[in-house]
């Protein structure tokens, strides 16, 4: 009776909790990548000797906008702040 229906609801709680867990974890990966992209193309462009009017001009980003992506990055690198025991 009510022994099972708990049972039978945590298996669904936990089962719907590692689905999501899934879902985030592919939404950030997906968010680094394009992140990592932009960023490797921004400095090659650099390191090529292209002028930040002509980056600005071809992707949208300043030199602003450039130093926050770099920023998300590094927040969504960085390690998950421990759980309190």
């Amino acid at each position: 009776g009510r022994q099972e229906g708990r049972q039978e609801g945590r298996q669904e709680g936990r089962q719907e909790g590692r689905q999501e867990g899934r879902q985030e974890g592919r939404q950030e990966g997906r968010q680094e990548g394009e992140l990592r992209g932009k960023i490797a193309l921004i400095e090659q462009l650099l390191a090529a000797g292209s002028t930040w009017q002509l980056i600005t001009q071809a992707t949208g980003l300043t030199p602003e906008s450039f130093a926050a992506l770099k920023a998300e990055l590094e927040r969504l690198t960085a390690a998950p702040p421990e759980a309190p025991r």
